[in-house]
């Protein structure tokens, strides 16, 4: 029978961590019905277990992880990346033969570098990223269309079982996501830019903004326009999360930092000397950048 003929792709999916993400893929796997007959989650804060328990989005709460992927035909690691390692070496005696381990962490080198030496060779390991979220954060911030017409990256390794990676690519084709492959390497240098670089400025001029004197802080928060007020969204972020993904990118993120440091710097010439033509480039190729972006429905 095809994956596309199954009623449902898994038996038992779990969830270890539930916040944006993972509520996320719990609510879309309950409101479509043919990805996975049982949810379990697992997650580490006793106060956001309650509120999925009381959310009633899956149908069982486990105490421990070992307990949560027993019997698990898809376990998926949905808690900052900086975690990953450890629940990695504690799951993996507990998984079945046959079983698919993946996850959803922004940095792959590093989600690779940390799970792949633990996973048993009975457990088929496909690491993948869904290129959604929002700044909000918590068993209260999923909703089950966030992954809907989003990419979801799969960066998985050479001589990975290719039933299982289908089934992951299905997986995520069923919650509404397009979804791609590339090299772990790659991946990172792309989010780098696109992603892990802006909540780095984000951050950034946040905290140069809170450092001000009393006066000049209330009244940039007072009459914030609405440029700040996008980097103020971005900051909200969560910050163990954006702390875990800055330390395991270390080196595509500070490759990305000195390229734009070195963009900014320029930019700062044409200001100072008047360069009109050099400012109206930059600019235009910012707007055009913008307008493909609408055009791919990814605004």
């Amino acid at each position: 029978m095809s994956i596309e003929a199954e009623a449902t792709l898994f038996r038992r999916l779990t969830l270890l961590g539930s916040g944006l993400i993972g509520g996320s893929i719990a609510r879309a796997v309950r409101a479509r019905g043919d990805i996975a007959d049982e949810i379990v989650i697992y997650d580490r804060n006793p106060a956001h277990a309650a509120r999925i328990a009381e959310l009633e989005i899956a149908d069982r709460m486990a105490a421990t992880p070992q307990a949560a992927v027993q019997g698990a035909d898809c376990v998926i690691l949905c808690s900052p990346v900086g975690t990953f390692g450890d629940l990695a070496a504690a799951i993996a005696p507990h998984m079945k033969p046959g079983a698919i381990l993946s996850d959803v962490g922004s940095t792959k080198q590093s989600v690779i570098r940390d799970v792949a030496p633990l996973v048993p060779d009975h457990v088929h390991f496909v690491p993948a990223h869904p290129l959604a979220g929002t700044e909000y954060s918590g068993p209260d911030a999923g909703f089950a269309t966030l992954f809907e017409g989003r990419w979801c990256l799969l960066t998985p390794l050479p001589g990975t079982d290719e039933a299982s990676i289908a089934r992951v690519r299905c997986l995520w084709e069923r919650m509404g996501s397009m979804v791609s492959s590339m090299e772990a390497g790659h991946h990172d240098r792309v989010l780098a830019i696109v992603s892990h670089l802006p909540h780095l400025i984000a951050f950034t001029i946040c905290g140069t903004a809170d450092d001000l004197a009393d006066e000049t802080r209330q009244q940039v928060l007072q009459f914030a326009a609405t440029g700040f007020r996008d980097f103020t969204r971005i900051a909200a972020s969560d910050p163990e999360t954006w702390r875990d993904v800055f330390l395991n990118n270390r080196e595509a993120l500070l490759e990305m930092l000195a390229r734009f440091t070195e963009d900014a710097q320029a930019m700062a010439r044409a200001v100072r000397w008047g360069d009109a033509a050099y400012i109206e480039d930059k600019i235009g190729r910012g707007r055009k950048i913008r307008r493909s972006l609408i055009e791919l429905k990814q605004a």
